[in-house]
């Protein structure tokens, strides 16, 4: 009997190097990349997301990047669909397919389904997103954390989609978004293994501020500027190009906005790996050791 298809997910905070694993991972069996970063899908955002460079993708094939405008609604349950689809067309070329990403909530969805939630009145939305606009993104979290403290501290502050849904779940229903996510496993065709990619703190933080550095160099600032008319656009409300719009503003300068986005990134890396570490299926491995100590895990595996 076929070995049901096997999904190797390589996870870890950003700037850790999951990108070149997973490539190394893909060349070894000759397999797909599906890419599970949510701030990556957009085809407008290239510099500000860390999207791999041109020789990176052409180095293994890479599904779901840069594949939608950020004009387009683009959920976490059409990320399921799209990446279970993809998964069900590499079964039948390759024995494994490589998922990567720092995007948790996909990752999750991907490998253990998405719960089911109440319908929200279209009006709740609009009118969520109208205080939003009004009393600012410092409001939006206070007013999730009075209702859902739960929530608010696993979620991305940064993130408003995320934090607007979990406030209309519960100005619909009057229960706390936390108590609605039964987080049952779904009955998935294939197997997968979870790979994390971790380093001390301070080396994580290096590696953030260096990629900064970096942004800034390959024209990030350039790169926001013609993406400002569009700056209200959900996609849009993410590190890096927050602290540069306000930039624009004149409530930052230049410097300050630059020290920000690395401040801002290296908090959001501290949520991805309190994230990831609640996940016992993760087997772990310092950024540095690479391909080789994978393999030898993934093969002592499969000889007991």
């Amino acid at each position: 009997m076929k070995d049901p298809h096997e999904i190797i997910v390589v996870v870890g905070p950003t700037a850790i190097g999951k990108t070149k694993l997973a490539i190394d991972l893909a060349n070894y069996w000759g397999c797909n990349i599906i890419s599970a970063d949510s701030r990556q899908f957009y085809k407008e955002m290239t510099i500000g997301t860390a999207v791999p460079n041109k020789e990176e993708l052409q180095a293994a094939p890479h599904y779901l990047i840069q594949h939608k405008s950020i004009h387009e609604h683009y959920t976490v349950g059409d990320f399921e669909r799209e990446a279970l689809d993809l998964i069900d067309r590499f079964s039948k070329q390759c024995s494994k397919t490589v998922v990567v990403g720092g995007s948790g909530l996909y990752i999750n969805a991907l490998l253990y389904g998405l719960d089911e939630f109440p319908a929200v009145p279209a009006s709740v939305r609009k009118q969520l997103n109208q205080e939003l606009e009004t009393h600012g993104i410092i409001w939006l979290q206070e007013e999730l954390k009075k209702v859902d403290p739960l929530y608010y501290n696993q979620v991305d502050h940064m993130n408003p989609q995320r934090m607007i849904r979990a406030i209309e779940i519960y100005r619909s229903s009057g229960l706390p978004f936390s108590t609605l996510r039964k987080e049952t496993v779904k009955k998935r065709p294939f197997k997968y293994t979870l790979i994390g990619l971790s380093a001390p703190r301070p080396a994580i933080y290096e590696r953030i501020n260096q990629r900064v550095d970096q942004m800034i160099t390959e024209g990030l600032i350039q790169e926001a500027q013609g993406l400002y008319p569009y700056r209200d656009l959900n996609a849009l409300q993410t590190v890096g190009y927050k602290e540069i719009f306000d930039c624009f503003d004149n409530k930052l300068t230049r410097p300050q906005a630059v020290d920000l986005i690395k401040q801002n990134t290296r908090r959001f890396s501290k949520r991805q790996m309190t994230w990831f570490r609640k996940n016992q299926e993760i087997s772990w491995f310092q950024h540095e050791n690479g391909l080789k100590e994978v393999l030898n895990h993934l093969e002592a595996r499969d000889q007991h």
